[in-house]
């Protein structure tokens, strides 16, 4: 199989996980507050422990507190006994193949995003980055994203969103009606930062 078949989620996986073993532990992070063992720590987490998803999933809603307390205690727990090696190989091998986040439908769900946002989260924490290119059926799968999570992006915008592809003419998608109107235009990677809170280093134009 080559690198371009494999899916998007799983060459994203194993490109941060590369990116954290070079990095080591107390590299900087996109994330405010994390280090890279912070990172590496919350995605082994994720993939690792069921019962964290529900603070994961809700920690920006009142009644989502509680869950996140405890998801954050087993992250911070986690961080500290273990190894940074042991993390990133766990980052790297991905969950166990019992767990419904190991199969491949599932995963294309819910680690595409999920890690072509946080490999960016490292990426651009380091001095000198700069924009990846992505090929264009990489861009379309994140697309999708991209709408998922406009529509949270579109709570915080006054009047209507448009998020509109910089590289495909004419695919655009609308959030709400009226004044003012927000356009953000950008390639689906820097839509998704930007969708995502990563305002200040998602490569769009806003207008």
């Amino acid at each position: 199989m080559t690198s371009s078949s494999r899916p998007l989620a799983q060459r994203e996986r194993t490109a941060l996980a590369d990116l954290l073993e070079e990095l080591g532990p107390d590299a900087p992070t996109r994330c405010a507050g994390w280090t890279t063992a912070h990172l590496a720590a919350h995605l082994v987490t994720r993939d690792r422990r069921p019962d964290t998803t529900p603070g994961f999933a809700l920690e920006a809603t009142p009644i989502g507190r509680p869950f996140a307390a405890w998801s954050h205690s087993v992250e911070d727990r986690l961080r500290t006994r273990t190894r940074y090696a042991d993390l990133v190989a766990r980052v790297r091998s991905g969950p166990p193949r019992w767990l419904p986040a190991a199969w491949p439908p599932v995963a294309a769900v819910v680690d595409t995003a999920e890690y072509a946002i946080h490999h960016e989260d490292v990426r651009r924490a380091q001095p000198g980055w700069s924009p990846r290119e992505l090929p264009r059926w990489d861009q379309d799968r994140l697309w999708g994203n991209v709408v998922f999570f406009g529509r949270v992006a579109a709570g915080g915008v006054p009047g209507a969103l448009v998020l509109r592809r910089g590289d495909v003419p004419g695919v655009e998608r609308r959030y709400g009606s009226g004044t003012p109107e927000t356009v953000v235009e950008g390639e689906p990677l820097e839509l998704l930062l930007w969708t995502s809170g990563r305002r200040d280093v998602a490569r769009v134009t806003t207008g």
